[in-house]
């Protein structure tokens, strides 16, 4: 990929990324609305997040990471026909072993639940809506993989925009299931069900031309001793766990919060969205963009090239990534009030949002970096270096949980806050150990120019800051949503405003943004 097509590239997943975040919020803000938070709502979250999860650990995180830099070589050195059989038998596999999974997960729904969700094992209707939630909700896990494998196909070829647009159907579909279809069930949740599985086979379909385009729509075939199917199943096994710790993470907080009091997951998940929303826009964009150029510098043996777009990478994440994770630890009460303060979603839950958000406001940075950091390994066929760091993560996620909500209990304060607290912890630790590694073995490291960079990011946040804790006492709390909504909007554009205008005083300059 040129270098000026890899900002333009990013320009386009961003925003379509951020099209798909806006309706993500109007989701939520609709099924908080209409469903409240607890009760039900908690059993939808924790159906929904165990294929949600396996679609981040499998689809969107290993197994793209060990597809993309696979497929990247065949292009370099195959002809088209040897790509159309890679393709073939790599869709083959991954159809054969998913549908298998799907399978079993629906049959074995109660004992899955049990062990994601073991808080619920004590609340029968609950626990039975809980069940039957994730039956409907775990053929997602299916299309989606199979989305996430067209994408990687497309991605690696320079086409961005479809499957940087297929998010927004799930949005849709949701939004239309809470809306529409919820009040014709006698269990309304249910409806989100069916709209969950719908809307991953749509994801899967407005794929299909494109790949018909690129002469890549080929019939699938299973063929597990394909060269290329090995080299990746050998790629893909530990990146299981190295590329998503961030979301096995989040998973035992969801664990953790089924054993506290009710409320607690769907606090967690109104933060989590508001954390992500950053992460999403820029993180998860500029991760997607730079798989595929690492993978094509990396087999060209272009040394060069290949560190010059992680410090690229770099300077975008930490532009973004430093005031965003300011922003939301100071806004965010202010942020859950005027979003989410309305129909079954109390005062009290929005408080309780926004300790879980101040919580977690502030590995945002750290979870972005994971987002440059890790493929940097992965261009370069290493999974064994996340795998280790993943499973200190993990560990180090475990001990903070125990620690936080140690320390949380004994100020009597919510112990969901702890949770959150964990992850940002676990986060840091995941960076910064990527980092290590990268600079320990001169693969990438932040140079003589980063320090004058970190300096005015960090003169420039401290002055929106500033800024944004004047004008807190004047958020009008008690009025209606849509005076909440604009104070909110004002306040963001005002600190958006003073960081890009400190920033540039500082003498940051927008043409240190270019990519080489």
């Amino acid at each position: 990929m040129a270098k000026s097509r890899l900002f333009r590239s990013t320009m386009v997943v961003s925003s379509m990324t951020m099209l798909s975040r806006v309706l993500g919020l109007l989701r939520d803000v609709v099924l908080l609305s209409v469903f409240g938070a607890g009760g039900l709502m908690d059993a939808f979250l924790v159906a929904f997040k165990i294929p949600n999860f396996l679609r981040r650990l499998f689809a969107e995180g290993a197994f793209s990471q060990a597809f993309v830099p696979v497929l990247s070589e065949y292009k370099e050195k195959y002809s088209l026909q040897q790509v159309q059989i890679l393709v073939s038998r790599t869709s083959g596999a991954l159809l054969l072993v998913l549908s298998m999974l799907t399978v079993v997960v629906i049959l074995i729904a109660p004992w899955v639940v049990t062990l994601f969700a073991p808080g619920f094992a004590d609340q029968p209707d609950k626990f039975a809506v809980t069940a039957e939630l994730l039956r409907l909700t775990f053929p997602y896990l299916l299309f989606i993989s199979m989305t996430a494998f067209a994408s990687g196909i497309l991605q690696s070829y320079g086409r961005f925009a479809a499957p940087a647009f297929a998010p927004v159907l799930l949005n849709l579909c949701m939004i239309g299931g809470a809306l529409i279809f919820a009040p014709m069930f006698d269990t309304p949740i249910m409806a989100l069900g069916y709209a969950v599985a719908i809307a991953g086979l749509l994801q899967f379909l407005i794929q299909l031309p494109q790949l018909w385009q690129q002469k890549l729509l080929v019939a699938p075939k299973v063929d597990f001793g394909h060269e290329g199917v090995q080299r990746i199943l050998k790629l893909m096994l530990p990146a299981i766990f190295g590329v998503s710790v961030t979301q096995i993470n989040l998973l035992l907080n969801t664990v953790f919060a089924s054993l506290m009091i009710g409320g607690s997951v769907s606090w967690l998940y109104a933060a989590e969205r508001m954390s992500e929303l950053p992460l999403g826009l820029i993180g998860v964009a500029i991760g997607t963009v730079i798989l595929p150029s690492l993978s094509k510098s990396e087999a060209q043996k272009d040394d060069v090239s290949f560190k010059k777009t992680i410090d690229w990478a770099a300077r975008l994440i930490i532009l973004v990534g430093v005031p965003a994770s300011a922003a939301l630890f100071v806004l965010s009460d202010v942020l859950m009030q005027a979003l989410f303060l309305r129909g079954e979603f109390s005062l009290r839950d929005a408080q309780m949002s926004g300790l879980a958000l101040r919580s977690m406001a502030g590995g945002i940075l750290g979870f972005m970096l994971i987002k440059i950091f890790a493929p940097a390994f992965f261009a370069r066929q290493d999974t064994k270096t996340p795998v280790k760091i993943g499973i200190v993560s993990v560990f180090a996620n475990m001990v903070f949980s125990v620690v936080f909500i140690g320390i949380f209990y004994l100020a009597e304060m919510p112990l969901h806050g702890g949770l959150a607290l964990a992850t940002t912890g676990a986060a840091f630790v995941n960076a910064g150990l990527l980092y290590y590694f990268l600079y320990k073995r001169e693969i990438f490291r932040f140079g003589s120019h980063w320090k004058k960079l970190f300096a005015q990011f960090i003169i420039a946040t401290s002055a929106m800051v500033a800024v944004l804790y004047v004008m807190l006492p004047y958020f009008p709390t008690a009025d209606a949503q849509w005076r909440r909504m604009v104070a909110l909007l004002i306040m963001c554009a005002v600190g958006a405003l003073v960081y890009g205008v400190v920033l540039l005083a500082t003498g940051f300059r927008p043409r240190q943004l270019r990519h080489g």
